[in-house]
């Protein structure tokens, strides 16, 4: 029991002692404060006119009680997610890591705090024996961005136990002189077996240049390991780890070498090669040879080899940590010579797989210089042997798999994805150990489009906690990284006990670059994703209101697809590359062009049985609820025809609908008026000519049709202002509402 202090209090009781320690300050800023009247107005959900009392709210809040660029309705979502989550810590419902993670808590202040404040030397020791053996790796480690993340992590927490190492060292001298000096009767207990393992750990950091080269050196030896197909990647990660160590050294012009003792090889921790090619497990070794008798046969041995090898390789890990961390050359030449004799023989293995003569040297050469095959349980044998890795992080790469010339890759359940980011997901999931955790940064798509329906079920199947969050990446105000327009998802996944599946999603996030600093503090919210199956198991919800609004969506049979037609009476249009707006519209769109008939490929038709159900078709499309819809379920980029076809209206004849018609006439009058007749000219179509539309300025003409689209659902009105203020900041612009005073 490491994790109760002698008072049989565990480390979860300090939560509550103090909880807003572990609740970001971006979270609780402004907290305190009172709300304005006019602003606390609105909060009651039961009172009457809720829409006209939250006017107010989306207006921009001053800065004592504001982060940069929020208006009110973001202060008070904030204040109240910061009520909810300090409540749970003061009520002491916070019992397990994961509760960290989805409630978005300052965890690495926690792992502190407790190494600082335990009172028991178990509990020190605990630690301080997880995080020395703990092993990180990035399986496309590039330049190594992710493993000097995973570096500034684990620092501190190896500092925080060599202190308090020193400070029960220090305390229990102090009692053993009392005890001398018979000042006390019952000294403190000095636990002589704690005090040898304190003493022995102090005495190898004293072995070395100074404290913080002991603890990185011992960071990039015992827990970082990263692989890479490039091995120019590989070498600059290798550089800048080595650099790291050096400038912690100030040379000493009285000792040899001025001081300087060698840098640690680092050679088996980052290594090249391509980490979806090769047997990863020994299992994956078995089951390749299965039914060959001649196979199995050879495939023993090599076991026996890397286990052997193994314990050289710790030998070799073990002269680097201890002392001045010199190792003959001889020593690593031979361990290389070993390890590059079974490399040798697994990629006959594995060549014959991809149909190789094995006694082809040419051909067996060039497959391994185009494929570069890793191993990963003779390369990690202990890691891999002993279950897999603890922590598995990085940004795989987002690369067509019928753009990879290089190689090819097989035996993967979410090959036909076509991407090699869920490949390289499943691969983490073999090389993770059964309880270890994946946090990875992946394209959104994967959880929003039907060909990655294998890639989806495979994370379902290997995790059963998943916390989702979604990221813009269109520059619709900001991207996540410079560059890289993508509209992104960070996995944060793990294998808990019991077979409860716990998915929990974010809303679809997006910010200003001013918000860019608090972005993942303050706007990564969690709530439990309550659908199982279909099209929003992973609905991009984020909160328990809008997980009510798509349940009420949901109920509502049947979808458009019932009334769409091949060819009909009525007919209108959509622009399926839409960014904060749907357009939809029964009428074509003025263009002109010497090469084009229409005004964009990206404009696409749909067919109804009459005027009256397209004309109505049509103002759901163009309603906030439908981008409400389209934003939590699909890819944020482009509408597919599943969007639409899925999208739950009900019976199109229900009276609740009678006036929809009028309005979406309106609608369409109204988007004539605002356009604006444009002129480019393209190098490849000369000079264009079209009409360029401004939905916002008909926001109030939308806002009529989610109030019919409201009573046919049987919104609330909470559930009603969710909608026609979804996104709200981001469609009309942060001072849209200051403007319309």
């Amino acid at each position: 029991m490491a994790f109760e202090n002698p008072n049989g209090l565990t480390i979860w009781d300090s939560l509550r002692e103090n909880p807003d320690r572990y609740i970001y300050p971006t979270i609780r800023h402004g907290a305190d404060k009172k709300l304005p009247p006019e602003i606390a107005a609105g909060l009651d959900p039961t009172k009457s006119e809720l829409i006209e009392r939250r006017k107010a709210w989306n207006k921009s809040a001053p800065a004592e009680y504001a982060l940069p660029t929020e208006i009110w309705r973001e202060v008070v979502a904030r204040r109240q997610r910061y009520e909810e989550v300090r409540k749970k810590l003061a009520d002491g419902e916070i019992r397990e890591i994961n509760d960290f993670i989805t409630l978005n808590l300052d965890l690495r202040q926690f792992a502190q705090d407790i190494i600082q404040n335990c009172e028991g030397p178990d509990l020190l020791m605990a630690f301080w024996n997880a995080i020395t053996t703990i092993t990180v790796l990035d399986p496309t480690g590039g330049s190594g961005a992710f493993i000097f993340a995973a570096l500034n992590i684990l620092e501190p927490l190896y500092e925080a136990c060599l202190d308090r190492m020193e400070a029960f060292l220090a305390e229990w001298r102090q009692s053993s002189e009392a005890l001398a000096k018979e000042e006390v009767h019952k000294p403190k207990q000095t636990h002589p077996n704690y005090h040898k393992k304190f003493t022995e750990v102090l005495a190898r950091v004293d072995a070395h240049p100074n404290r913080r080269y002991f603890v990185l050196k011992s960071i990039i030896l015992n827990n970082l390991y990263a692989v890479d197909i490039m091995e120019e990647a590989v070498e600059i990660c290798k550089l800048r780890l080595f650099l790291k160590l050096a400038s912690q050294i100030e040379p000493d012009a009285t000792r040899d070498n001025l001081g300087i003792e060698p840098l640690p090889d680092i050679d088996f921790n980052i290594r090249a090669g391509n980490t979806l090619v090769g047997y990863a497990t020994y299992e994956e070794l078995l089951k390749s040879a299965e039914g060959d008798w001649i196979r199995e046969q050879s495939i023993e041995p090599i076991k026996v080899k890397a286990a052997d090898l193994q314990q050289t390789f710790d030998k070799f890990r073990q002269l680097q940590t201890e002392g001045d961390g010199s190792v003959p050359a001889a020593d690593k030449l031979e361990l290389k010579k070993r390890l590059k004799s079974l490399e040798d023989e697994l990629n006959r293995h594995l060549a014959g797989e991809y149909g190789v003569k094995v006694n082809d040297k040419v051909a067996n050469t060039k497959w391994v210089k185009s494929h570069q095959p890793f191993h990963w349980f003779i390369q990690f044998y202990g890691i891999i042997n002993g279950g897999g890795f603890d922590v598995i992080i990085g940004n795989p790469p987002y690369v067509e798999m019928s753009k990879v010339n290089e190689y090819r890759i097989t035996n993967y359940k979410t090959l036909d994805s076509g991407n090699l980011y869920a490949v390289c997901v499943e691969r983490s999931g073999v090389l993770l150990c059964g309880n270890g955790h994946m946090g990875v940064i992946v394209p959104l798509s994967g959880f929003s489009t039907e060909r990655m329906l294998s890639y989806q079920e495979y994370v379902l199947g290997r995790f059963n906690s998943l916390a989702l969050s979604f990221y813009s990446g269109d520059a619709h105000p900001s991207v996540l990284f410079d560059g890289v327009k993508y509209r992104l998802c960070v996995i944060l996944a793990a294998k808990t006990k019991g077979d409860r599946r716990d998915v929990r999603v974010s809303d679809y996030l997006r910010w200003y670059a001013d918000e860019r600093t608090t972005l993942f503090a303050a706007k990564v919210a969690y709530t439990p994703c309550g659908f199982s199956s279909g099209f929003l198991r992973f609905a991009k919800t984020g909160t328990r209101l809008a997980e009510q609004v798509a349940s009420k969506l949901l109920a509502k049979k049947p979808n458009l697809a019932t009334y769409l037609r091949r060819s009909g009476k009525g007919h209108i249009t959509y622009h399926r590359s839409p960014v904060f707006w749907i357009r939809s519209m029964d009428f074509e769109p003025f263009f002109k062009s010497p090469v084009k008939d229409r005004s964009t490929d990206h404009l696409k038709d749909l067919f109804f049985q009459d005027s009256i159900q397209a004309q109505k078709a049509g103002a759901f499309l163009n309603s906030s609820l439908f981008y409400f819809w389209f934003t939590t379920q699909g890819n944020c980029r482009n509408i597919a025809g599943p969007d639409i076809e899925s999208f739950p209206v009900g019976d199109l004849d229900d009276p609740k609908l009678k006036g929809l018609n009028k309005v979406f006439a309106e609608l369409m009058a109204d988007l004539k008026h605002h356009s604006k007749r444009r002129v480019y000219v393209y190098e490849a179509a000369g000079r264009v000519e079209y009409d360029e539309f401004y939905p916002d300025q008909s926001k109030p003409i939308l806002d009529e049709i989610d109030t019919v689209l409201a009573e046919h659902y049987g919104f609330t009105a909470e559930e009603l202002d969710f909608i026609i203020n979804y996104d709200i900041k981001y469609r009309l612009g942060r001072d849209a509402a200051d403007e319309e005073e």
